[in-house]
């Protein structure tokens, strides 16, 4: 996926329309990851400010959620599901797998709701259901 490249007006622009929302931190920092493809480091003072918070609220929410990215995304990008329900049906092997094929274009992913078709994978946001290296590499840009 082509991304923006990362700007503080365009960050602030994202912000913007947040700015009356509760739980605001989080919908920001997922805000601006749809936008840019991941949080910049700068993000972090951006939405303390913005949201009169702490930079350590912040980035202790950004570190909390393992689904917020903090660099520049590959072109594709691939989550492989390892909650309890795929890893009951291989899916720690797939992740290996997959990670030795691809590389840094592989990510954890956690439980995408689609438990009876397991293992799952996540492709540039389209769910594989029973997936394999072969179904995912067809599924890549």
């Amino acid at each position: 996926m082509k991304y923006p490249t990362w700007s503080q007006e365009a960050a602030l622009a994202v912000l913007s329309t947040l700015r009356e929302e509760k739980g605001a931190v989080l919908m920001a920092l997922q805000a601006l990851q749809k936008e840019f493809g991941y949080v910049h480091k700068e993000d972090v003072t951006l939405v303390a400010n913005f949201f009169n918070k702490s930079r350590a609220d912040v980035h202790g929410v950004l570190t909390f959620y393992h689904d917020l990215l903090t660099e520049a995304p590959t072109e594709n990008q691939i989550s492989v599901c390892v909650a309890e329900a795929c890893q009951a049906v291989g899916s720690r092997q797939l992740e290996k797998e997959v990670k030795a094929k691809f590389g840094k274009e592989v990510h954890d992913g956690y439980c995408f709701g689609n438990c009876a078709l397991g293992p799952c994978a996540m492709v540039n946001g389209a769910i594989l259901g029973r997936a394999s290296v072969e179904k995912i590499a067809q599924a890549r840009i």
